[in-house]
């Protein structure tokens, strides 16, 4: 099998529908679909594989394993690139879902600041939460949901996708607002802004269409429909 960095350098520069056909073609397989992305286990079980089109959260949350790459309570993240229109491919050891009441012991162990490592991951996750509250816009900060509390296969228990975005309030922007969006987000970052899992999943097509259109302008006037039902909020 390719190596981590070979793949990340060949499919840097494609974009997030580039880099998923590639990996299925590949021998990878989807093993999960969340609001922001798909991920691809590899063939031999022992990575995984995160594409996703457009997601401003995830790069601080790979920042964060990157600060700590010894965490035991953070994966092992193996290579990271930014995909052509703001996508990102991130590739990292497969993870498991956490065992019955594990989620639950470790959300109480952080709230406690008990356990001085996941402690450390706390202090580092907080520090860059409160960057990001001023430099990524509709930021939305800390998320430790059961979720998001899973198991390596060598048996630890780690924290993914740690961060969030409102998401119903940027994509309500982007119909109200379509000019002032373009403002915030610079336009190669958002050029598959609407090709998040979520949107593909949930929304109407009245739905789509009106966030194809509110994509495609640079000016707007009057308002745009409640995107509410669209990303929850």
């Amino acid at each position: 099998m390719t190596s981590t960095v070979e793949l990340a350098t060949l499919l840097a520069g494609q974009d997030h529908r580039q880099a998923h056909a590639h990996l299925v073609r590949n021998g990878w397989n989807v093993c999960g679909v969340g609001d922001w992305a798909v991920t691809l286990r590899s063939p031999d079980g022992l990575l995984a594989a995160r594409v996703s089109p457009f997601d401003p959260a995830y790069p601080v949350f790979v920042d964060l394993c990157r600060r700590l790459p010894d965490s035991a309570h953070l994966p092992r993240v193996e290579s990271d690139v930014a995909l052509e229109g703001g996508g990102q491919l991130t590739i990292m050891e497969f993870l498991l879902p956490a065992p019955d009441g594990v989620a639950e012991q470790v959300r109480t162990s952080w709230d406690a600041r008990e356990d001085l490592e996941l402690d450390a991951v706390r202090q580092a996750a907080e520090d860059l939460d409160a960057t990001a509250r001023r430099t990524v816009p509709w930021w939305d900060g800390l998320d430790t949901n059961p979720g998001n509390i899973m198991q390596a296969l060598d048996g630890r228990t780690v924290l993914v996708d740690v961060f969030c975005m409102d998401g119903a309030a940027l994509y309500a922007a982007l119909l109200a607002d379509p000019t002032g969006f373009a403002e915030r987000i610079p336009a190669e970052r958002r050029q598959h802004l609407n090709e998040i899992a979520f949107i593909a999943r949930s929304s109407t097509p009245a739905e789509i269409a009106d966030l194809r259109a509110a994509h495609a302008l640079t000016q707007r006037t009057g308002t745009g429909r409640d995107a509410a039902g669209i990303l929850g909020a």
